[in-house]
């Protein structure tokens, strides 16, 4: 790439619905059914921001030449908002980008993610008096949930990483009604998209079975799609570095206090679970609050895939791209509970967001700094991507629209 180097920050701050609370050591939403931060998200997108207003203010006074990019990037629970900001293209000039996630441990995100298809099923039969004339109908939930039974016997031949989830969104009107509508909704994930595309297929010749075994017609509708991750080792030694420079977050007694009285609220075994799942004893990591920045950490680790996705995914397959993580909840609590949203409405998530700010500015400027460092990474992508191109995972003809987190 040629001219001055153009870094991207990436933020996010879509909420989850049902989980508002406020910050209390007990269930108690701010509005009863309302929406809340419980992936952080209200974190994420500021500390971005912040970070991108910080490296503007150094470069009108420095001789380092550049452009910080921000980018607000709305419908990452649905994972979806980036992969239609790729689709147009404004990933395309950036030399990196750079973004965060709130967790609990204060270290590099090194590991890969899965690339996912979300898609629902509809189903459509015809319908009859289920006790007079059951012969004149044709079940389109019958459809549905041989499709599950099918998709359930595939998972014996499908590799043991892949995930496929579903949930039955329609499932008919009353029981004395052949149900002339059903609908399921899938997400099939991998851990890379040239495996996922061949397991959608298998899923959507069981659905085509069901359909034909039931006489009923099938319509499949991509919700979203995206890439697994791809870490950048280059990019993501300078932010472990300055992450390492400026230590953990300050947490004092009243949040050690907190984060004790959300820990008392969890189920039994979800603390020995984060354990396991960060490989590491209590007194490696901190309990409750992560006390320390380390080098990697179980399932984030390198050489690991998470069997969760992001569609952070569909920008690292097109410029280099790496994150971070820092301790914004106590040990054991899980993303997507209220718990998660009092954390990060408390100073436990500001003081962790107030880090995550910290590291992205000063390892934007480092990068702005290095060209070296930027085409070592450019190199390190093109390697892992062998020769590939980025495709948008969506058809050309879809639009954003509004959906339910899965």
């Amino acid at each position: 790439m040629v001219g001055s180097p153009v870094i991207g920050i990436l933020g996010e701050y879509d909420a989850l619905p049902g989980l508002s609370q406020k910050v209390v050591a007990k269930r108690e939403p701010v509005e009863e059914g309302g929406p809340g931060h419980a992936c952080g998200h209200n974190l994420l997108g500021v500390a971005g921001l912040g970070a991108a207003l910080a490296v503007k203010a150094t470069l009108e006074s420095s001789p380092v030449s550049g452009t910080i990019r921000y980018y607000g990037c709305p419908a990452e629970e649905t994972l979806i908002g980036k992969v239609f900001m790729a689709r147009d293209g404004l990933f395309d000039d950036l030399y990196a980008a750079l973004t965060w996630h709130p967790m609990y441990a204060n270290t590099l995100w090194a590991s890969a993610s899965t690339a996912v298809n979300s898609f629902k099923l509809s189903f459509h039969g015809r319908s009859a008096h289920a006790a007079g004339a059951p012969e004149a109908g044709r079940s389109a939930l019958d459809a549905v949930m041989l499709t599950d039974v099918g998709v359930n016997y595939l998972r014996e031949h499908i590799p043991s990483d892949v995930r496929i989830h579903c949930v039955v969104t329609h499932g008919g009107e009353a029981p004395n009604i052949v149900p002339a509508y059903a609908q399921s909704w899938y997400y099939v994930r991998a851990p890379k998209r040239s495996q996922l595309e061949q397991i959608y297929e298998r899923v959507l010749n069981v659905a085509r079975g069901a359909a034909l075994m039931t006489e009923t017609t099938l319509e499949v509708e991509l919700v979203a799609a995206c890439h697994d991750y791809l870490p950048n080792e280059t990019l993501g030694r300078v932010m472990l570095r300055n992450m390492q420079e400026l230590g953990p977050p300050p947490f004092d007694a009243e949040d050690r206090t907190f984060a004790e009285e959300l820990k008392a609220t969890l189920p039994p075994g979800m603390l020995e679970d984060a354990l396991r799942a960060h490989g590491r004893t209590r007194e490696e990591i901190g309990d409750p609050l992560c006390s320390v920045v380390l080098d990697d950490v179980g399932t984030l680790a390198r050489g690991t895939v998470q069997p969760v996705s992001t569609d952070v995914g569909d920008v690292s397959q097109i410029t280099p791209t790496a994150q971070i993580t820092t301790c914004c909840k106590p040990l054991g609590v899980a993303a997507h509970s209220w718990q998660t949203t009092a954390a990060t409405g408390s100073e436990i998530g500001f003081k962790g967001m107030m880090l995550a700010a910290r590291v992205l500015a000063l390892s934007a400027l480092d990068l702005l700094a290095s060209p070296g460092t930027l085409s070592a990474a450019r190199e390190e992508m093109n390697r892992a991507m062998d020769g590939r191109l980025y495709e948008c995972p969506l058809p050309e003809g879809l639009r954003p629209q509004s959906a339910t987190p899965g």
